[in-house]
């Protein structure tokens, strides 16, 4: 079957924010390339908060936390369906799982190297090898294998004038919005989160040189409360704790009325990418090459091979694409300094 050919596409991306934005640019490119195709993505809970009315895309909700009642009555309806191709762009047991409802004679997976937890056992094709590729160059490999081979990273996230209403509450004339993210993913041994303090020099340094209007982002964990109290006390004044109380397209809203983003390798570093905002990144425990900013990434303050070298004795080029460096000091090499020097050069 040629690709102009494929009438009904299933796309398997359940999680994670940054992730599905990264697919988000594949179904763009899949919407302008395969004008005729009619897509459905199956998509996680949370996850499809942000990509909600999505045109021309048929959202279906997988709810990880359902009921049993309520998983097998999804799969039911899965299965009385038929695809032409499925894009398992998601390589977890759950996933795996999840793709085993979908009926259709073509199941596109990773490439042996990638298929983590046996996605290749649920699988009978694969996109093609990559040589130290990028998270999203990986899931354009799907469009490739499909043969459209243009990329367009032209995310339109769907996004309406009621999500904007409250960026617009706080844009002060002028002023240059400066959103910080402080935290990533709450997880065990991810060590993502540079310090509360250096978030606070940097943030009185633009609001001082720049009069920048300061925000601080995040889901509503305990850590980052504790963050954004740190920056809210001993920050510039008038800096606005929006913790927990933004959905994920205000959040969105607000990082596209944004000049930067200020964040470390977590969700809204991608969302950015999304809407064109650029992003200071603070990277050491994790390769920017492979999961960094897709956009400007000469912004991006880069301590993973200083981080390599002190924690693991390795250069780059000597691990595997993708190893962590899960060492809790780990991001203090993410320098003061360079991260001010960034800023700087796009405030300025």
């Amino acid at each position: 079957m040629s690709a102009q050919q494929i009438q009904k596409i299933c796309l398997l991306r359940l999680s994670a924010i940054g992730d599905c934005c990264h697919a988000l640019a594949v179904v763009r490119t899949l919407q302008k390339h395969l004008p005729d195709a009619q897509l459905t993505w199956i998509i996680g809970k949370v996850e499809a908060g942000l990509m909600a009315n999505l045109d021309g895309v048929e959202l279906l909700v997988y709810d990880k936390r359902a009921s049993r009642k309520r998983r097998r009555a999804f799969a039911t309806e899965l299965r009385q369906r038929e695809f032409d191709v499925l894009l398992n762009m998601h390589a977890s047991w759950r996933a795996n799982r999840v793709s085993r409802w979908v009926r259709t004679p073509r199941k596109i997976g990773f490439d042996r190297a990638r298929a983590r937890d046996c996605q290749w056992l649920f699988t009978n094709e694969s996109i093609a090898s990559q040589h130290r590729p990028h998270v999203i160059d990986g899931f354009f490999g799907f469009a490739e294998r499909l043969g459209v081979t243009a990329r367009e990273y032209a995310w339109g996230l769907p996004l309406a004038d009621s999500d904007y209403e409250l960026a617009e509450r706080i844009i002060d004339g002028e002023q240059p919005l400066v959103v910080i993210s402080p935290c990533s993913s709450d997880r065990r041994n991810n060590f993502r989160n540079w310090p509360a303090a250096h978030f606070v020099q940097v943030a009185n340094h633009v609001a001082d040189r720049y009069g920048a209007t300061i925000v601080v982002t995040g889901a509503g964990s305990a850590a980052e409360h504790e963050y954004a109290e740190w920056i809210r006390n001993d920050g510039p004044a008038g800096t606005h704790d929006l913790v927990g109380k933004t959905s994920l397209k205000e959040l969105a809203a607000l990082i596209d009325r944004a000049i930067v983003v200020l964040c470390p390798d977590s969700g809204p570093a991608h969302m950015a990418s999304a809407t064109g905002t650029p992003v200071v990144g603070l990277y050491a425990t994790s390769n920017p090459g492979r999961t960094g900013p897709v956009l400007n990434p000469e912004y991006t303050v880069d301590a993973y091979p200083q981080a390599l070298q002190k924690y693991l004795g390795k250069r780059v080029e000597e691990v595997r694409w993708g190893q962590r460096v899960r060492h809790e000091a780990a991001m203090l090499l993410v320098d003061v300094e360079a991260v001010l020097q960034k800023l700087d050069a796009l405030l300025a």
